[in-house]
């Protein structure tokens, strides 16, 4: 399976991926940007990206082991990457914080390198990914235009919010202690697992069709 973390910059991502982790067996953790963020990455970056993630997690699931991927490649983009429908089945964590929150981690983070315009956005995507999270009708055009012209769309956005298949956990990590959002994600692993081994998860393959 591929358990995505999603979300806007310093929500915790990375730090509840690795900590949950140690404590399961069979599952990796990956990080969307381990292997460098390019001068210019845009959209279509990402999506090439996501692409490249979604097949070494095929090739872990070819052995028998989970990827655990951090990063901020929503649902919608990780459906419509061509080798999607491949895996086994797919899980999507929204780690959310709130906004001040996120101002303050990200100064601590990188003093002095985001200008209030930058934190704007960083802002702005995490609003846009709490709307995603709960429908995929919701400015779709974000992850859409000028998009990699590979990404297949038409998986998903026909779907409305009702859709069994579009199912985000949201995770709220503010004013929460760092043992709690690792246990809640430890948690969401566990019954995806469960889910899929009994049959009930609604991303397991064949989910395209």
């Amino acid at each position: 399976m591929l358990f995505k973390l999603t979300g806007s910059s310093c929500s915790g991502k990375t730090t509840l991926a690795h900590a949950a982790a140690s404590r399961l067996r069979r599952i990796v953790v990956c990080d969307f940007d381990e292997l460098g963020v390019p001068a210019g990455a845009d959209l279509a970056w990402r999506h090439r990206m996501t692409e490249m993630w979604v097949r070494r997690a095929l090739e872990y699931q070819d052995r028998g082991i989970d990827v655990l991927l951090t990063g901020q490649s929503p649902l919608g983009e990780v459906l419509a990457v061509p080798s999607a429908p491949l895996l086994d089945g797919i899980a999507v964590c929204l780690v959310d914080v709130a906004d001040e929150v996120r101002r303050v981690r990200l100064a601590e983070r990188d003093p002095g390198r985001w200008e209030a315009p930058a934190v704007d956005a960083f802002l702005g995507w995490a609003a846009w990914h709490r709307e995603h999270a709960f429908d995929p009708r919701h400015r779709p055009d974000v992850i859409i235009d000028s998009s990699w012209p590979e990404m297949v769309w038409r998986r998903w956005t026909e779907w409305n919010a009702d859709d069994p298949r579009w199912r985000v956990q949201l995770m709220d990590t503010t004013d929460q202690p760092v043992t709690t959002s690792v246990d809640q994600v430890e948690q969401w692993i566990n019954e995806q697992r469960d889910a899929h081994q009994a049959g009930r998860l609604a991303l397991s393959r064949g989910w395209a069709s």
